[in-house]
């Protein structure tokens, strides 16, 4: 196509001079120009194209051998390039012009020399960035040989190498100013003067004392752990001084509005506070010894609340009774009372969760005992207000809490005496002993009452015998609505069925009669009475606890199963008061 346009333009251009000489002709014809003139004239047109047409030739031909010139010259700097920048060979294509060569040629070189500037400029921006880097963390310097132009995979290196350098400065800055703030934060509130050089220099505020190292990281944890111990002796040691302070000042009586004013006075730091309170402390003792009896007195009277709040015995309260009915009053007395109140304060921080889960169960049992109690009442039927209802939730929930509180009674125990190698008494008696104890007095309390019932329906039973009716008359039963409803006319339904109810008739059926009987107490209730005591058998023990003892025979299953039982009946006797209405 672009041939065509050419020979188009070609052929356009011999036109345009054809054209151009005939114009040429004819202006000449009307001026008058003779031929030779003509001629003359002509061969200066043919004088002046030439020339154009030759400069022209000359230009192109010039600008041919620049090209071919650029070529070769792009060309070497390709493969310089390339072999610098670690490409392959560039291989131009087949059957490319001359000028499309240059062009190629030209374009590739100009953007190998960019790619090549842009890794030198970013070659020595992460260079310089390394080695600040690796200067304040001390580390070794990313490698790359100098006098080379870095590869991509190079540069990518080393860009991944700067950022994890900026990574761990900003960490170990962070790790570095929080040690420092936390090491001054502490001195400050200790008011501990700095002793070594690295104290010293671990509260400059010059930041660029101390170089990001590993070491010095380490060596800033240890002090700041050794000051944080120190920190920590410094607090039990005042917390000592103020809880002995407070013990004398019980035992004292002094007056509140000084101490609040003592307790309440501000201190810079706790050296001070110590040392404020240690002076307090000796005060009180001086005090104290010119009390001495008074003070001996209160002493064993703290002893007697914990000993009842730790629910010692008497059995365990013997072996110091020596000192506590002492009258000769001495300091060496009250070191041993002290003494003895201390081992009680921590006895009983120690067993504090046993004596609050004993607390609970005490709680919850008073609650068993008082459901067990209603129970027995026949006036609960009333269900005033749905009361029936909502002592039937509170006693089943009861009912689940006790043995989960026993079990984790039994495991807290367990706990305590393994690691203490010592039984755990309540005033004399193992937990679980006692707990048993309870079940066994409960149960055998209920068996009493059973058997007073059974005694006095015993006595009061009997049987009655039937009235015959003249003949043609039948029994009817009063209509419901004419029966007044009494709320314990079902309580001693309860205790009897059903005896017989016989119809006989004559062969001749001029007449019938039906009677009804109730009496007391039927044999066949009492069979069954007896049939469910024997299911029961005997009971399983509801915990056993480490004990050579044999387990009392009380279980708390055995009274949940006799409630079931017992529930039973009463819709067993319900539904037959119902047919007999």
């Amino acid at each position: 196509m672009s041939c065509r346009r050419s020979e188009a333009l070609a052929f356009s251009l011999v036109t345009e001079i054809n054209h151009s000489m005939a114009r040429l002709v004819d202006i000449w014809d009307s001026i008058g120009i003779m031929e030779e003139q003509r001629v003359e004239r002509m061969q200066t047109v043919k004088k002046h194209i030439d020339e154009l047409l030759h400069s022209m030739i000359m230009e192109e031909e010039a600008l041919r051998h620049r090209i071919k010139t650029d070529v070769i010259t792009f060309q070497k700097q390709l493969d310089t390039l390339c072999l610098e920048l670690g490409l392959e060979p560039y291989k131009l294509e087949q059957d490319l012009t001359v000028l499309q060569m240059e062009k190629n040629l030209r374009c590739h070189v100009e953007s190998l020399l960019k790619e090549k500037n842009e890794r030198l400029r970013e070659l020595s921006d992460l260079k310089k960035q390394d080695e600040d880097l690796c200067v304040t963390l001390c580390s070794t310097p990313y490698y790359i040989p100098s006098g080379s132009v870095p590869s991509r995979t190079q540069l990518q290196e080393l860009q991944e190498h700067v950022e994890k350098l900026i990574k761990e400065k900003v960490s170990r800055e962070k790790v570095f100013s929080g040690l420092r703030e936390d090491i001054r934060s502490l001195m400050d509130e200790m008011g501990h003067e700095p002793e070594s050089s690295l104290e010293r220099e671990s509260i400059c505020p010059d930041t660029d004392i101390f170089l990001l190292t590993h070491d010095n990281i380490k060596a800033l944890k240890l002090l700041l752990s050794q000051l944080a111990m120190k920190k920590e002796s410094l607090i039990s040691a005042r917390d000592k001084l103020k809880e002995r302070a407070t013990s004398l000042w019980n035992r004292l009586s002094c007056p509140e509005p000084e101490g609040e004013a003592f307790r309440e006075a501000a201190v810079s730091t706790l050296s001070d506070d110590i040392r404020r309170w240690q002076g307090y402390v000796e005060h009180l003792e001086e005090l104290q010894m010119a009390q001495l009896e008074e003070v001996v007195d209160k002493v064993r009277q703290e002893l007697v609340v914990l000993w009842d709040k730790c629910l010692i015995g008497p059995e365990q309260r013997e072996p110091f009774n020596v000192h506590f009915c002492d009258d000769h009053y001495t300091e060496e007395l009250l070191a041993l009372h002290d003494t003895e109140l201390l081992r009680m304060k921590a006895f009983y921080e120690a067993a504090q969760p046993i004596l609050e889960d004993l607390e609970k169960w005490k709680r919850n049992w008073a609650l068993f005992q008082e459901f067990e109690r209603k129970a027995a009442d026949p006036n609960r039927f009333s269900n005033r207000g749905g009361s029936l209802l909502k002592e039937s939730k509170d006693r089943a929930k009861v009912q689940k809490l006790l043995p989960k509180l026993e079990e984790e009674l039994r495991s807290l125990v367990e706990v305590w005496e393994k690691n203490r190698g010592t039984s755990f008494l309540v005033q004399g008696q193992r937990i679980m002993d006692c707990i048993s104890s309870q079940w066994e007095e409960h149960r055998l309390q209920k068996d009493k009452e059973k058997n007073e019932r059974m005694t006095k329906k015993t006595e009061t039973s009997q049987f009655k015998t039937p009235t015959k009716r003249p003949l043609g008359s039948t029994y009817t039963t009063p209509t419901p609505n004419k029966i007044k409803k009494m709320p314990n006319m079902l309580a001693p339904m309860r205790t009897a069925t059903m005896s017989s109810v016989s119809s006989s008739s004559s062969s001749s059926g001029c007449s019938s009669t039906t009677f009804l009987c109730v009496p007391g107490r039927p044999q066949l209730s009492a069979k069954r009475t007896k049939t469910t005591e024997a299911s029961s058998g005997p009971r399983v023990p509801l915990q056993e606890f480490n004990s050579d003892k044999k387990p009392l025979p009380v279980s708390y299953s055995a009274f949940t199963s006799e409630l079931s039982k017992k529930a039973n009946t009463d819709a067993f006797l319900n539904s037959t008061v119902k047919d007999m209405l």
